[in-house]
């Protein structure tokens, strides 16, 4: 594991391959689950104020949901998380034109409508972060519906630490994901060096 500030980072996170294959997957992380998505609770009063911005992306399913349940609800730990449309996608997930499963803030963010991308919880994928008193601890989610993302990952040769750097550097900081880079980097010359001796 990394240690870095207040952060504890597992090696998957060095060593896993990951690119997003929505033509493989389908988006299908925004309708598979126990819940909707993970959310802080400073994020909680930024979905109330931008929902008019995003509502007209929305599909008439997930407006009915936030109508009935609002922009955020609770699931059965009562931790904060996104609604979903009769216990399947995310009320914020909408379909485009070739079945592909988006997410509805996000377009709102890409058309310039408002300045908050996705919630982190999304962003980060497959990152999950548990957060404790003192620290939190960023572990990789395995998940079978994210095989065709690891293959292209592996094929391109893109690890988990570099496919989600701007969210890394959105949650933690500049400095923090040079940290990280910096880290990681000089446990790959010790490993080299060991291999050559």
């Amino acid at each position: 594991m990394i240690l870095i500030e207040n952060t504890c980072i597992s090696d998957d996170v060095e060593d896993q391959f990951f690119v997003c294959n929505l033509d493989k997957c389908k988006g299908a992380c925004c309708v598979e689950g126990d819940s909707g998505a993970p959310l802080d609770e400073v994020e909680l009063a930024i979905l109330d104020q931008i929902y008019p911005h995003v509502e007209p992306y929305l599909s008439e399913a997930g407006k009915e949901v936030i109508a009935k349940e609002g922009t955020y609800t609770t699931d059965w730990e009562g931790d904060y998380v996104t609604p979903v449309i009769n216990g399947r996608e995310c009320a914020y997930a909408i379909y485009d034109k070739r079945g592909i499963l988006k997410c509805g803030i996000e377009e709102a963010y890409n058309d310039g409508k408002i300045d908050y991308k996705k919630p982190i919880s999304c962003h980060l994928y497959p990152i999950r972060v548990t957060k404790y008193e003192q620290y939190h601890a960023l572990n990789y989610d395995r998940w079978e519906i994210c095989s065709p993302a690891c293959g292209l990952g592996k094929e391109l040769g893109v690890p988990v630490y570099k496919f989600l750097k701007e969210p890394l550097i959105r949650a933690y900081g500049t400095d923090w994901y040079d940290q990280l880079t910096q880290e990681i980097h000089e446990r790959q010359e010790a490993r080299g060096k060991e291999q050559q001796s």
